[in-house]
């Protein structure tokens, strides 16, 4: 018998209670969900300005590494440009050694020679039987003020009288300096004095050696030949000291370079962690993407407060990939092409070596080219066509633009080097022709001069223009 209060259990079994979430727990955990990925978009927003960041640096880590190797060049460029002067100077130094050898000898002759004239002068003392007219008395008046040999004094003059009464007397210069006035000397004895002096003078210059003693000589070649040895020794030097300060920049450009790789790698892997940081936590927003896909698929809507908050949560993620040249940690490392810090150019040809630069002196005809494009080659007056005075200065012009675009890049210490073969033909030739344009276009025209100059720059143009063209089959 069948109690009729015991429920019939014909259909399907129902859910216990305790599975099933109450409403207000999955809104709790939609909203869970909802903030995850706000939080984390809000951190992966943030990766845009960390790859600029990064790209920044390795900017200036590229700049840096250019400017050691600016450094460098430059510190090689002034050594060479040393080592090219005092080899200059060192050579010419040896040349003239010969001439220095002549000078000494020229000098020590002279020396010789005056120390003796001034010996055999002090030896000649003044008596009174030598100078007529001068008496022992005026001779004791003389040795009183100083003057008792021909070296003591050197020549007389007129002058006022030292008290500034009566006329002009008889003044004797004296070689220490001063002169004096001796009462009783006047031109009739001054002059006997003074030829006196002369001849004693004379006779002293004649008995002086005219030539230098033969040790004499000798210690003046021995000195010439240690000079000489002494130069040879600092020439052979010269590439020596040049290598060696070489090796000191190179040894200091490659600490620059290590200091500068290993900044670089603390700051690659810090920027290799962050960006592993950001790529897991796209990995973690996809991950609760995904649970917020299935809740929603498993208990449908939560209520329409939270249905744009859930739509916006499910947006796609949007890649940001590494910028230009940044590789991802997560990128094999086979497929990453390695990061050059080293500024791109167009060059492909090496730079030439340093040391020689274009000469200042081009500035002359740049500078005579230049004012001939605003000036004119000197037409007469107005007489000359306005079409040969426009076309001139262009082509004056037009020669001074390319012997700018010759020389300055050759002054600069990355592209130093000697102007190219044939380009002062060219520019002599081209200054011959406006010359001889201007002679023509004269009304009176030297017809000699103009087809002379006319012929000179045809030459010239010629023989430049197969000095180029001969430089480019070689290279």
């Amino acid at each position: 018998m069948i109690d009729s209060t015991t429920p019939q259990r014909d259909g399907p079994t129902p859910i216990p209670p305790a599975t099933v979430p109450f409403p207000s727990e999955v809104r709790a955990e939609r909203r869970r969900l909802i903030e995850s990925i706000r939080a984390l978009r809000r951190l992966l927003d943030k990766r845009r300005s960390f790859e600029l960041a990064d790209q920044r640096r390795l900017n200036r880590e590229a700049r840096d590494r250019n400017r050691a190797e600016a450094a460098r060049g430059k510190a090689l460029q002034r050594i060479h440009e040393r080592q090219a002067r005092q080899a200059a100077s060192l050579t010419r130094q040896l040349n003239g050694l010969d001439g220095k050898r002549d000078s000494q000898e020229k000098r020590a002759l002279a020396v010789l020679r005056r120390e003796s004239i001034e010996r055999t002068l002090n030896s000649t003392y003044l008596t009174s039987s030598d100078v007529n007219g001068v008496g022992k008395g005026l001779i004791r008046d003389l040795a009183a003020q100083g003057i008792r040999t021909a070296a003591d004094f050197k020549r007389v003059s007129w002058g006022k009288a030292p008290n500034g009464k009566g006329g002009d007397v008889l003044y004797i210069h004296r070689t220490k300096g001063g002169k004096v006035h001796v009462n009783g000397i006047g031109e009739h004895r001054g002059r006997p004095l003074l030829e006196w002096r002369q001849s004693a003078l004379a006779r002293a210059e004649a008995r002086a050696p005219r030539e230098l003693p033969p040790d004499e000589r000798h210690r003046i070649a021995e000195i010439i030949e240690a000079e000489r040895k002494r130069l040879h020794q600092e020439l052979e030097e010269t590439p020596r000291t040049a290598e060696a300060a070489c090796v000191e920049v190179a040894q200091v450009h490659t600490e620059a370079l290590d200091r500068l790789a290993a900044t670089h790698r603390e700051a690659a892997d810090r920027a290799a962690e962050r960006r592993a940081e950001f790529d897991t936590t796209a990995e973690q927003l996809l991950d609760l993407q995904a649970q917020l896909s299935t809740h929603i698929d498993e208990y449908g809507g939560a209520g329409r407060r939270i249905r744009r908050a859930q739509a916006r949560a499910l947006r796609p993620v949007p890649e940001m990939p590494p910028l230009p040249s940044i590789p991802s940690p997560r990128t094999p490392a086979d497929t990453v092409a390695p990061v050059s810090l080293t500024k791109r150019t167009d060059r492909t040809d090496a730079l030439p070596a340093p040391g020689v630069r274009a000469g200042l002196g081009w500035l002359v005809p740049i500078v005579f080219l230049g004012l001939t494009s605003i000036l004119g080659v000197g037409e007469p007056d107005a007489t000359a066509p306005a079409w040969f005075r426009v076309g001139t200065r262009l082509v004056a012009l037009a020669i001074t633009a390319e012997l700018l675009r010759l020389w300055v890049p050759r002054r600069r210490w990355r592209t130093a080097g000697p102007m190219p073969s044939g380009i002062g033909p060219l520019t002599t030739g081209a200054f011959f022709a406006l010359v001889a344009a201007s002679m023509l276009a004269d009304t009176d025209p030297n017809d000699g001069a103009g087809w002379a100059a006319s012929v000179v720059s045809l030459v010239l143009l010629v023989l430049g223009t197969t000095l180029r063209m001969r430089k480019r089959t070689e290279d």
